[in-house]
């Protein structure tokens, strides 16, 4: 299955401004990596970190993956992000 570069992975919210839920197997997919990498590392760095490193570590890797998912979100999202008011 090759992927479609101008193919949306998610659509546009009806009002206000940004994306709504995944509508194809690739948007679906970056969401579940998403939360799988900030669970497991909510779940995974208190059990081998000191509690003020685990911290740390936890908020700069979830700062990081919401960034890598925004950027994809914004990129792959059907008609762009912009302020919608539910007509169009």
């Amino acid at each position: 299955m090759a992927i479609k570069p101008d193919k949306p992975w998610f659509a546009a919210k009806r009002y206000g401004y940004g994306a709504g839920l995944p509508i194809s197997w690739e948007g679906w997919l970056v969401l579940v990596l998403y939360l799988l990498i900030v669970i497991g590392a909510a779940a995974g760095l208190p059990l081998v970190l000191p509690e003020a490193t685990a911290i740390t570590a936890l908020g700069v890797i979830v700062i990081v993956a919401t960034l890598v998912f925004l950027v994809i979100c914004i990129r792959k999202t059907r008609g762009g992000w912009r302020w919608r008011w539910g007509k169009d």
